[in-house]
């Protein structure tokens, strides 16, 4: 026969395994993840992927979608007031910034995407600063002169309309568009582009055919 402290202690395991499946499913709720099962979370984790590297850091919030999404069709103009349009990139693999001068960690991260157009610009990729600022280009075009942005063509989005097309929430924000023209994912707060594992993570787009 099962004795009385053998019941107890039977139904007291039984009390403690259901408070760690709450516990257990209440953390992934709130971290919005699936729960997995106890035997799985016990494996061992296998060696993260050569892709997932640069997910860390400055970089650790750049969002990679499951599919490429479409882009809308935007418009915007050169300190001389010539029209542009991100089509006229199509075929190159384009980092898309959005930023203001008075946007502190846009200013943070400016040169390194100077940088990054000065090492990796060319046929394979454009790094699309385009300003936000309302006061256009005579507000745009001395404040990157002070931060020496030398190798950053200079775009301008005084009325907002591609930003709001994009559905940006916040500045800086960055959208990376492969040579499809389709976005990959987007970053939204600053970042050091000049890190080379974010160069190699966008280098990794050069190879697809356009």
């Amino acid at each position: 026969m099962i004795g009385k402290r053998h019941i107890a202690a039977i139904v007291l395991g039984a009390g403690v395994a259901t408070a760690i499946v709450a516990i257990n499913a209440l953390r992934s709720r709130d971290s919005g993840s699936v729960p997995m099962p106890q035997v799985a979370a016990m494996a061992p984790s296998p060696p993260a992927a050569a892709a997932d590297a640069p997910f860390r850091g400055s970089f650790a919030a750049f969002e990679l979608h499951a599919e490429p999404r479409p882009v809308p069709a935007v418009a915007f103009v050169d300190p001389a007031g010539g029209a542009h349009a991100l089509a006229d990139f199509h075929g190159r693999v384009v980092l898309l910034n959005f930023w203001a001068t008075w946007c502190a960690p846009c200013v943070e991260e400016m040169p390194s995407l100077d940088r990054l157009q000065a090492e990796l610009g060319d046929r394979d990729l454009v790094v699309l600063a385009l300003s936000v600022d309302r006061g256009g280009y005579a507000e745009v075009g001395p404040f990157l002169d002070r931060l020496q942005v030398a190798h950053l063509a200079r775009y301008l989005d005084a009325k907002s309309a591609a930003m709001r097309a994009f559905g940006v929430r916040g500045l800086p924000t960055s959208v990376l568009i492969d040579r499809q023209g389709r976005e990959v994912g987007r970053l939204e707060g600053p970042a050091d582009w000049h890190a080379a594992a974010i160069q190699a993570f966008i280098r990794s787009y050069f190879a697809s055919s356009s």
